[in-house]
């Protein structure tokens, strides 16, 4: 399974992330990144497994909403390439309390 890491070039903690981004790939790892447009500094990270997805750049307070919606994506697909009830899941317990 990849790692599936959020890197936008604006949040605070970028050197951070990079540098985790690092380490994964220093033990083989197969990444996902999430980064803005013009953003290439992560391209040297992917490999012929990994894949980069850029998301438009945004002010960084609505940065959740604009990579909310990439990932949501990722877990459906992922969720219906493994035979996942995507509609029902299994344990969802549809009881009110009031």
């Amino acid at each position: 399974m990849p790692v599936v890491c959020i890197a936008p070039k604006s949040d605070p903690t970028y050197d951070k992330v990079k540098a985790n981004i690092e380490e994964v790939k220093a033990r083989n790892g197969d990444l996902v990144i999430l980064t803005e447009e013009g953003n290439y500094d992560l391209d040297k990270f992917a490999g012929d497994k990994d894949f980069v997805i850029r998301v438009p750049t945004v002010d960084i307070m609505l940065q959740p909403i604009v990579f909310t919606i990439p990932l949501q994506m990722l877990s459906y697909y992922v969720a219906d390439l493994r035979g996942c009830s995507i509609d029902q899941p299994k344990n969802l317990a549809k009881s009110v309390t009031v």
